[in-house]
């Protein structure tokens, strides 16, 4: 026979068994659509990571007081459970120690906090960090959308976010308006582009002026200190480097004694993708126990249509049909209850994939799915119906004439 007469005689046979072919198909198009929905939620989640990250400096290494068992085991941020020291400072002593190691291309105090910041008659409490002008332009992926960053022959001046720049108050922040923050004047050199994060809603300014305006602040003294290594390959062991030093320098023996905490972006970023990329593997498997629920249904399904149609296969074979002609109209059959499945199953993904993304919003970079993606799901649908209903086929194949004549 040749393969358009299998394919004619498999979808009579899809065709002819309506209720239980689509109650079969229905188990793979929803193990198929939830396949691919969760697939692509998980993609998109990672292309939204990695154009992230991209805008990221991977370069860059924070030191902060207080130290917690947890985040030395996964180099997380500070504070993250564990046992926990923070009754700690970071000075100009540490930064000093700090100067000399090799692969530090950058290295600067900052200081933070919140204040009152008045602006047309309003007054906002807002979150001020002082930087070293002097590096900071060379240490921040921020850029300006108008004015200037911090430069430094600067005091009094402030870089603000696009947030404060334009909804804080009721009057826009241009460049050069002045602003009030403890009763004294600071003048605004640059608006930030926004970005969608914190950063939108803060104020910079330099560290001089900021400890003389924030509550608290001390000379020479920081909540972190920001180191930028020469290259991202140089960043795991610049860390090391940064807390043997610190260990002699602070004369700290014990780790348990331990005050301060290093972390990287480099490390969050991998640890975000990381556990992203598991968290898609994890809910991909347990969509892919429908798919092994539809092909029990498809295999069910096949032995159903061998039982049923065991005199045709006798008549065929009476007539000259041959084991291989038998295998392969089976085979066909049950590839296209795979095919037809496979591609609801798309469908149902697409629709699945899109609601989520909705839901979850700037998580997601929004692509909805890959064309590859949706190829990869049909093709999966096809090989599941094939490989499950090989054994049926094959039984269908072996029926000897004489014997599928006599079943009843």
């Amino acid at each position: 026979m040749r393969n358009s007469t299998y394919l004619k005689m498999g979808l009579n046979m899809l065709v002819h068994s309506k209720l239980r072919s689509w109650l079969t198909i229905i188990g793979i198009v929803i193990g198929i659509g939830s396949v691919v929905g969760i697939v692509s939620l998980g993609d998109a989640m990672q292309a939204n990571i990695q154009s992230r990250l991209a805008e990221m400096d991977l370069t860059k290494i924070t030191i902060s007081p207080g130290y917690t068992t947890a985040s030395s085991n996964m180099r997380g941020p500070p504070g993250m459970g564990g046992g926990t020291s923070t009754d700690a400072e970071l000075t100009d002593d540490d930064l000093d120690a700090l100067q000399g190691l090799e692969g530090v291309q950058y290295i600067a105090g900052e200081i933070s906090g919140s204040e009152e910041v008045k602006y047309a008659g309003e007054t906002a409490t807002l979150s001020i960090t002082g930087v070293d002008p002097q590096v900071w332009k060379y240490m921040t992926t921020l850029e300006t959308q108008s004015g200037r960053l911090l430069e430094p022959s600067d005091k009094y001046v402030a870089v603000i976010g696009s947030d404060i720049a334009g909804e804080t108050y009721d009057q826009d922040i241009g460049v050069n308006q002045v602003i009030t923050i403890n009763n004294k004047s600071v003048r605004v050199v640059g608006v930030l582009e926004e970005k969608g994060e914190g950063d939108d809603s803060k104020i910079y300014m330099p560290i001089d002026g900021a400890v003389d305006l924030i509550e608290d602040a001390e000379d020479d003294v920081f909540d972190t200190i920001t180191v930028k290594a020469r290259s991202e390959d140089l960043v795991d062991g610049l860390m090391e480097d940064i807390e043997d030093k610190l260990m002699i320098s602070r004369h700290i023996i014990q780790e348990d004694d331990r005050d301060f905490s290093v972390t990287a972006s480099k490390s969050m970023a991998e640890s975000v993708t990381e556990m992203t990329g598991t968290m898609t593997l994890f809910l991909g498997a347990i969509a892919g126990v429908s798919l092994l629920v539809g092909s029990v249904g498809i295999a069910n399904t096949m032995f159903t249509s061998v039982l049923e149609k065991t005199k045709e296969i006798g008549t065929m074979k009476a007539i000259g049909a041959k084991n291989r002609d038998i295998l392969m109209i089976f085979l066909f059959n049950s590839a296209m209850v795979g095919l037809v499945g496979g591609i609801l199953g798309v469908m149902l993904g697409w629709v699945v994939s899109y609601g989520l993304q909705s839901m979850m919003g700037d998580m997601t970079s929004g692509g909805g799915v890959s064309t590859s993606l949706m190829i990869e799901g049909l093709a999966l649908a096809i090989i599941i119906g094939v490989v499950s209903g090989v054994v049926p086929a094959y039984r269908a194949s072996k029926l000897k004439p004489v014997d599928a004549l006599r079943y009843e």
